[in-house]
């Protein structure tokens, strides 16, 4: 727990002085979440005006509406992160919790010509992680392994398409790397995720599963794309390569969900530009001693952040409180740990961190589901808790 505190410690923006930053804390005095900004150092309680980040979201400048908005200031933002691990947690002070509570929490899958592959090598060695390494030889042979100029949807894509049905490499992981239509699928409940500092679950059933490093917009309920953060769509490779219909399963587990350290909204010197040329950077630290580094360029996506936000949110598809969206993730890690030729997966007290220059960084322990904190204060738990607080209107 040591080198977590000390890791997550480091959580902000290189340039968070001039970034607009929203969070969200733990206030044990109201036994309730409030939304915070940060300012100068400071945790500052803007709840009164912003009872929920969704709430905030929906304004139509958010950033102009944050450093408008008048509150009281509850600490530092040291002694919060210091706070938040709950194996040295001081339940009578603040802690920090994930940056967003109402929204939907959605995700795009198979945006990254090398995850696709990896996609298909699951779904072909049907979660046996002894049978990927040859699998993926023969996949690449057939598909090749630099897809990134393939505009999905294409007429080129879609010879491509027609060959690889004839060869019988189809795959349904092919059908939304290159297809027309985008993965988007439902990563977990709102309020379910867990922040920064925190324990990420792994479901102990799971023994081939990965981190997923990605970047996550914040999208209004009108389809503006309003801010970004980092998340870890946690991945049990097994669970899902056996069949793509558990992906439920593999993907939406206790704490398997993580999104922070906190959301940064788009303003005059931060947008989806900055987004478009992000590169999310990600470590593993084990506790063996062994060390994991990888990075995932948004530049090298698929689909543009806009076209994914577009096929999630529109006249089909509506969410009056917001939408995030995980952008996917090109990170699919293939060095052997332990057994040649095994490739990667956790072990439990893995340290995990997720970073972005203009994001901060992301920082969990993996821990088995079970021996996460449980979810248990949920959208219904937070209405009573605003209402007894006076902040409805």
């Amino acid at each position: 727990m040591t080198r977590l505190l000390s890791i997550a410690a480091n959580a902000l923006p290189d340039d968070a002085a001039q970034a607009s930053l929203v969070g969200r804390v733990w206030r044990p005095d109201v036994a309730g979440p409030s939304v915070v900004a940060l300012r100068d150092g400071a945790v500052v309680d803007i709840s009164a005006t912003f009872p929920t980040v969704r709430d905030l979201c929906e304004m139509p400048d958010p950033a102009a509406a944050l450093r408008l908005a008048s509150g009281e200031t509850i600490g530092t933002v040291a002694a919060v992160l210091q706070n938040t691990p709950v194996e040295s947690r001081n339940a009578s002070l603040p802690w920090l919790l994930t940056p967003i509570d109402l929204q939907a929490v959605k995700a795009a899958g198979v945006t990254f010509a090398i995850s696709m592959l990896e996609r298909v090598i699951e779904e072909r060695a049907r979660g046996d992680m002894n049978a990927a390494g040859a699998i993926r030889a023969e996949v690449t042979r057939l598909v090749g392994d630099d897809l990134s100029k393939l505009k999905p949807g294409s007429p080129e894509a879609m010879r491509l398409k027609e060959v690889l049905i004839q060869q019988g490499a189809w795959s349904q992981y092919l059908e939304v790397g290159i297809g027309p239509d985008a993965e988007i699928f439902t990563k977990s409940q709102p309020m379910s995720a867990v922040g920064t500092g925190m324990d990420a679950g792994l479901h102990p059933r799971s023994s081939w599963n990965n981190p997923e490093p990605e970047v996550v917009l914040a999208v209004a309920s009108d389809g503006r794309i309003v801010g970004a953060t980092l998340g870890n769509d946690v991945n049990l490779r097994d669970v899902e390569g056996r069949s793509a219909l558990l992906l439920g399963k593999a993907k939406d587990n206790n704490a398997s969900c993580s999104i922070g350290p906190f959301l940064r909204l788009f303003d005059p010197g931060f947008g989806l530009d900055d987004i478009r040329s992000t590169v999310v950077t990600l470590r593993v630290d084990g506790p063996e001693g062994y060390v994991l580094e990888g990075s995932s360029s948004i530049a090298l996506i698929s689909r543009d952040p806009a076209d994914l936000v577009a096929q999630m949110l529109n006249l089909h598809h509506r969410f009056p409180d917001g939408a995030v969206l995980f952008l996917g993730t090109m990170f699919a890690p293939i060095q052997d740990r332990d057994t040649p030729g095994q490739g990667f997966t956790h072990k439990y007290g893995d340290i995990v961190t997720i970073a972005a220059p203009k994001l901060g960084r992301l920082v969990n322990r993996m821990m088995p589901t079970d021996q996460c904190e449980a979810w248990t204060f949920g959208p219904g738990a937070l209405m009573r808790n605003l209402a007894g607080r006076s902040l409805l209107r």
